[in-house]
């Protein structure tokens, strides 16, 4: 099966040796995203921004790759505090609608350019 590059200017650039997502066959693998601006390459500032900057960015990377985040089965997030774990959820339910995916949230000593969060997902596409 041949692996597709998936790239957009409507997300960070990787900030280093991956691409922003790998499609292979009708599964997309979206790299970690943290709360950078695309335009400028760097972070926005606070949690509640960032939550939003990172569901933007996975957002605009899952179009890139045909799809979007109604096509995410997999969702890991990783918070430098958990006590943020509730506004995760706040937010998060302004990107997604039921059935929800799957997901994973893991607390995390330090995260790239001093993020406050991180997210990568999974996406199955049917067309």
């Amino acid at each position: 099966m041949a692996k597709k590059i998936i790239h957009t200017d409507d997300a960070p650039k990787a900030i280093g040796v991956y691409s922003q997502a790998v499609r292979a066959g009708q599964t997309v693998y979206l790299s970690g995203q943290i709360g950078l601006d695309p335009a400028s390459m760097q972070m926005v500032e606070g949690i509640e921004a960032q939550i939003v900057r990172v569901f933007e960015n996975l957002k605009a990377v899952a179009q890139a790759a045909d799809g979007s985040l109604d096509e995410v089965v997999k969702l890991n997030v990783y918070l430098t505090d958990l006590a943020h774990f509730t506004r995760v959820n706040e937010i998060m339910a302004k990107y997604f609608r039921e059935p929800y995916p799957a997901r994973a949230a893991v607390g995390v000593a330090s995260l790239p350019r001093g993020a406050l969060v991180e997210m990568d997902a999974i996406l199955v596409i049917e067309k």
